[in-house]
């Protein structure tokens, strides 16, 4: 039975709203289709606002793949503004989708992406302005499966009881098989209802269905067991690991957005994974293992999306995308074959140890030098160690030495605040290194005009990483640390207008925290903060800290834990900790023993596995996976210039 546009019923209202372009829908290489052809249909949100959520790489991928199959139906939909769910309130006009403008509660999945966990209260908006039960519990087999993914969702208990299921890993594969399962379930008459779907997605062993597992607390608030009721579910959920990245060159069409985003650029993944170590990171934890895509893929890929969307930058991403085997020669083919025209090459932030002036020629070929971006992360080599991030002071200073005296002017640092261990000191010496970057700058270009912008944000401990078991900063210390830090560098007049400083205070990262390592319990955190006007949680000018406390202190009032207890108590060995049964293949073992390499008083180094002998991690062998990288000796075809 055909869905009408709700189009006719938004227009009239859009001119009441900000930004009304982002509900507009009808992009370049957008696709709409026949509603009444396909057999499954998918509603792909971010839950962010159009600018942020269109150019993400993960949506655009999946939005793509299920589209190339004529028996499926994918559209986007995004995060509205206040205003306009005001507007959509008043007129009765339901969550809907950017490309048919279809109501969201018509589709059969309804799947959601999260890199962040502050976007789950707007996950609960969009419920509810679709008309979806807020609680899974409640839903009837008209609803559709609420199902999500992206990297917040290696942790998906705090709105386990929104969510009708998770998916852990790489997306491209599963939503194929999920939509093989509805479709099947679909043409047997949905026999059983939403409860036997659910079922036979549980029965893969690679979908997690929260209402399948019962958590048990003991006295003090600790998890006791974590149960499954249900016989087809496993008793631990594995990740999906997408093998061979060349058989998958996505997005072969990418949107080309109507309003202005926060990337207007063709993104090409030139690998996936990361095996450096780094103690805090959790996406480098959770992709493993490496898994490069080959020079003639990436070389036909940028070729292809170039002439798909007419976009005039490439960004080559990855986490530490100068880290590909080959990374040099791409570089420079690339640049062979654009030099003279408008487009633009970029790398993300890059690490010191990684970087060559050579290569930054390379990829400034066209003219368009910007600044250098590198994340040292810890101020201090001691804290480095602690990390993992061996990176020392003179190969940062050995590095910028060499840009500023090849022509760039800026450099960009980026570090934390509140790791482990970290002490006053550690925190004060981002400010000597920040010196010692501008006097090197000036010596080694002769000139006064030198800049050096210190980024740092505040560390949240993330599951599935060595620091998992870490105790939180409290907001008050990362506060006054850096504002010590800010006074060190201001006080200096030969310094005090070269360096830039960029910070957020310490709250949003206690919200990240309750957020990142809760349990099912913190729901009713998130329920209490969303029906007291909690939004867009990632943006500073809505986030509201003392709501979030006031919420946590109410909706646990009847608890045995508070905020403190989920953000600044150090986990133990023995602890169960809510995410033990979704399996991201790293051994828990390993990761103990590799936060107890990082507190001892000489902090153990960890090299990447890329270059030395197995870490036994566990990833590989538990995810019957390999890493895949080069040097493989081809060259980009065709190496004509265009």
């Amino acid at each position: 039975m055909s869905v009408e546009s709700l189009f006719p019923r938004l227009e009239p209202v859009l001119p009441q709203v900000s930004k009304p372009i982002q509900y507009v829908g009808g992009e370049l290489n957008a696709t709409l289709k026949d509603w009444d052809a396909v057999t499954v249909r998918w509603a792909l949100m971010y839950p962010d606002a159009y600018e942020v959520g269109l150019p993400n790489q993960g949506v655009q991928i999946l939005y793509e793949i299920l589209n190339e199959r004529d028996w499926i139906l994918a559209e986007r939909t995004y995060a509205v503004f206040p205003d306009m769910e005001q507007v959509m309130r008043d007129h009765e006009i339901p969550q809907f989708t950017v490309d048919g403008h279809r109501p969201v509660k018509a589709f059969d999945l309804l799947g959601v992406s999260f890199s962040t966990e502050l976007g789950y209260t707007n996950l609960l908006t969009a419920l509810d302005l679709a008309g979806i039960a807020l609680h899974a519990v409640d839903r009837g087999d008209d609803d559709p499966i609420v199902l999500v993914g992206g990297h917040a969702s290696f942790n998906p208990e705090p709105v386990a009881d929104f969510i009708d299921a998770a998916v852990l890993g790489d997306g491209e594969e599963i939503v194929l098989a999920i939509s093989d399962i509805v479709r099947e379930f679909r043409e047997e008459g949905s026999p059983g209802g939403r409860h036997e779907l659910l079922r036979r997605l549980a029965a893969t062993g690679g979908i997690y269905v929260p209402q399948f597992y019962e958590v048990d607390y003991d006295a003090e608030g600790f998890i006791e067991a974590i149960v499954v009721n249900e016989p087809s579910a496993p008793e631990r959920v594995a990740k999906h690991t997408l093998m061979d990245l060349d058989s998958w060159p996505y997005p072969k069409t990418p949107l080309v957005p109507l309003a202005e985003t926060v990337h207007e650029r063709y993104s090409v993944e030139i690998f996936r994974g990361c095996t450096r170590g780094c103690r805090f990171c959790q996406a480098g934890m959770i992709t493993r293992p490496v898994r490069e895509r080959s020079l003639q893929g990436i070389g036909e890929m940028v070729a292809n999306g170039l002439e798909q969307s007419g976009l005039d930058e490439v960004g080559l991403l990855s986490l530490s995308s100068a880290d590909h085997s080959e990374i040099g020669e791409l570089a420079t083919q690339l640049a062979d074959r654009y030099e003279g025209t408008n487009t633009s090459l970029s790398l993300p932030s890059t690490r010191v140890d990684a970087f060559n002036i050579s290569l930054a020629n390379e990829f400034s070929r066209n003219g368009r030098r910007s600044g250098l971006t590198f994340a040292p992360e810890g101020g201090s080599e001691r804290l480095r160690r602690v990390i993992n991030k061996m990176v020392s002071e003179e190969d940062l200073i050995r590095t910028v030495a060499a840009a500023y005296s090849h022509g760039w002017r800026q450099v960009k640092l980026y570090f934390m605040c509140g790791l482990p261990t970290e002490t006053d000191e550690d925190v004060l010496q981002i400010g000597e290194l920040a010196k010692r970057v501008i006097d090197t700058g000036r010596e080694a270009s002769g000139r006064k005009d030198i800049r050096c912008t210190v980024s740092i944000g505040g560390f949240v401990p993330k599951p599935h990483t060595p620091f998992q078991w870490a105790a939180q900063l409290d907001h008050e210390t990362t506060d006054e640390r850096l504002r010590k830090l800010r006074a060190s560098v201001q006080s200096d007049k030969k310094y005090g207008k070269a360096i830039g400083f960029r910070y957020h205070d310490g709250k949003p990262g206690i919200v990240e925290g309750l957020l990142s390592r809760g349990d099912r319990r913190v729901g009713k955190v998130i329920e209490a903060v969303w029906r007291d006007g909690g939004r867009f949680d990632g943006w500073s000018e809505h986030f509201s800290y003392d709501r979030w406390a006031t919420m946590a202190e109410r909706a646990l009032a009847d608890e045995p834990v508070d905020l403190a207890w989920y953000t600044t108590r150090e986990r133990g060995a023995e602890e169960i900790l809510p995410w033990d049964h979704l399996d991201s293949g790293l051994d828990k073992d390993w990761l103990w023993e590799d936060w107890q390499d990082a507190l001892a008083d000489d902090p153990v180094e960890v090299e990447d596995c890329r270059w030395t002998p197995c870490f036994d991690c566990g990833v590989c062998p538990s995810m019957d996976t390999d890493i895949q990288m080069g040097p493989t000796g081809q060259k980009l075809l065709p190496l004509s210039v265009v």
